[in-house]
């Protein structure tokens, strides 16, 4: 979708597909206004939603010439939820689209194996938008280049803050930074992470592997701060994922110390990112820490079985495994 000229060329289709909302929300936006430049939308513009709509409803407004204007822009929100028969319909106009109008189909999800994704990209190169949401640890570095937008600055730890606190929503995201920039007018200060915890309402759920990321870490703070918001009895449910991550540090540690070169997700599977700071926090323990703070969690796992107090024994192990020498 070319948004450069004034006069754009559009495609007779595009899927904006992906679960990132304000992404697809702002991909909508470009496409309006581009669309606004060939032609009035009032009165060539329709909406449908695909969770209701009838495919050959939607296939009509695409084959109705515009009034008083080039081009009609039709939308169908929650494309990926239309019935089979509804989205044949569609399949068989692609196959002959309207030159007048762009059919615009927004999912969150759509297999590249259906009928209707194919018969979308085959449309044109471009005609498929990827709206697919951020990796984790992505969206914090995006959070600060969004900041500028806004009218202010923040710093890395308030980005890392914001994120904690209202998750990976980005249309609640770019809501709070609309809040932010608001109530930090006037000022050239970057906002920083108090200013956060002071201003934005926590509403995100903790993930458990932000827990065991901080056991990485050897951050004993962010471990027990986090632990009474993972929900009822998580010991039996983290003790898993402690086991997993220490014997992922046991492996990254062995592996530097030979000298190996070879990436940990080649030994174990799955995509880079899921190790990215395996290397770096191994080298925060020797590895007889990391081999002992397994056998001490089998050791915690067999009390809790026995009648132990699950959190208590549990955060007696994380608190050891985390501390310093220096801080014991």
């Amino acid at each position: 979708m070319d948004t450069s000229s004034k006069q754009p060329t559009l495609l007779p289709a595009y899927l904006i597909v992906g679960e990132d909302l304000l992404k697809q929300r702002r991909v909508i936006e470009r496409l309006r206004e581009s669309a606004s430049k060939l032609g009035d939308l009032e009165f060539n513009h329709d909406r449908f939603d695909g969770e209701s709509a009838s495919g050959a409803d939607v296939a009509a407004a695409c084959n109705t010439l515009p009034f008083m204007s080039d081009v009609r822009l039709v939308e169908v929100a929650q494309a990926d939820k239309m019935r089979k028969e509804d989205s044949e319909a569609l399949v068989d106009y692609l196959a002959h689209p309207s030159p007048s109008t762009v059919l615009a189909l927004i999912a969150d999800k759509l297999a590249k194996n259906t009928r209707l994704y194919k018969a979308v990209a085959g449309v044109g190169k471009t005609a498929i938008i990827d709206c697919a949401p951020m990796k984790s640890y992505e969206l914090a570095k995006a959070v600060r280049s969004m900041a500028p937008g806004h009218g202010f600055t923040m710093t890395a730890a308030a980005a890392d803050k914001l994120v904690e606190f209202v998750g990976t929503d980005t249309v609640r995201i770019d809501s709070e930074l609309r809040k932010l920039a608001f109530s930090h007018a006037g000022t050239s200060a970057p906002v920083t992470d108090r200013d956060i915890e002071s201003m934005v309402a926590r509403t995100s759920e903790l993930a458990p592997w932000n827990f065991v990321d901080a056991l990485a870490r050897r951050d004993v703070a962010a471990c027990v701060g986090m632990y009474p918001r993972l929900g009822k009895n998580p010991a039996y449910g983290l003790i898993t994922l402690c086991a997993t991550r220490m014997r992922e540090l046991v492996l990254a540690k062995t592996i530097e110390q030979r000298g190996d070169s070879t990436p940990l997700e080649r030994v174990l599977g799955g995509p880079s990112w899921r190790y990215k700071n395996h290397a770096s926090d191994a080298r925060r323990f020797t590895l007889a820490e990391l081999e002992g703070a397994l056998v001490s969690l089998r050791d915690a796992e067999r009390a809790m079985k026995s009648g132990s107090d699950p959190d208590r024994t549990f955060m007696d192990w994380v608190i050891a495994v985390a501390a310093r020498p220096a801080d014991r």
